[in-house]
């Protein structure tokens, strides 16, 4: 009876270990870049659904997650704002593949405020009922030196710098332009088309003219390679899929 017991203790073990392992095996964590978070809930539940992998995702600027990447972060993919973060990573040996363009974005002007009209060339910016101007931190965020490029264009720039508020990735930029902490801001297309979004506030388009194509790229990391590679690769090819570039596309990426 005793060894019995010994016996039975020891494959209780062994199994929850072996159903332990299956359950890390199929699942994995994606860097994701603030302005595609919204994107990557229909993403990651499209992915889950074909696949059965589940999908942990972190969000934050693309600087931001580099940092972390190089650091150590346990992450298997990367899907960037830029090209620019994952071509650093690649040459540093932390991703297993040159990165490759998933889409483009767009960038957008938006505001929760009653009373303020657009106009192409952003004078709007310049009046006086207007203070504060959000956007992402351009040493770390894509659209925040998007946005910079844009106010330069204009010769708009160095006229607004006291108006500017800068947060840490599209995500806290949003916050400060529902909350109305900003009379208004610069943020990606995809978010004032998300469902939790849409229909809220006025936005315009920012013509691609007055700023670098923000073509957003994606990489296996090293550490998705080596822990889960099966996995990574099932949904790099998945973000590539034509299902994966309609929903991109319902958000106002660009997609080929």
């Amino acid at each position: 009876m005793k060894y019995f017991f010994v016996i039975s203790v020891i494959l209780f073990f062994i199994i929850i270990t072996f159903e332990s392992n299956n359950i890390a095996e199929s699942q994995i964590t994606i860097a994701v870049a603030a302005n595609v978070q919204y994107a990557m809930d229909e993403l990651k539940t499209e992915f889950t659904k074909e696949t059965g992998i589940h999908v942990s995702v972190i969000i934050g600027s693309s600087g931001q997650l580099t940092a972390q990447i190089k650091n150590g972060a346990p992450y298997d993919v990367f899907i960037s704002a830029d090209m620019k973060y994952p071509e650093t990573l690649f040459r540093d040996n932390a991703a297993v593949d040159s990165p490759k363009v998933y889409a483009e974005g767009s960038l957008i002007i938006w505001t929760m405020k009653k009373g303020i009209e657009f106009d192409k060339n952003l004078k709007i910016l310049l009046s006086d009922n207007i203070n504060k101007i959000a956007l992402a931190n351009p040493i770390n965020a894509p659209y925040g030196a998007a946005t910079v490029e844009a106010l330069k264009y204009f010769a708009i720039y160095n006229k607004l710098k006291d108006k500017l508020i800068y947060g840490e990735n599209i995500s806290s930029t949003n916050q400060f332009i529902y909350s109305k902490a900003a009379d208004v801001g610069f943020t990606a297309k995809s978010v004032v088309l998300s469902p939790q979004m849409k229909g809220k506030g006025t936005w315009m388009e920012i013509a691609p003219g007055p700023y670098k194509p923000i073509k957003q790229g994606c990489v296996i990391l090293k550490y998705g390679y080596d822990n889960h590679k099966g996995e990574s690769i099932k949904f790099y090819n998945f973000l590539f899929s034509q299902k994966a570039k309609n929903i991109l596309s319902n958000f106002g990426y660009t997609v080929k």
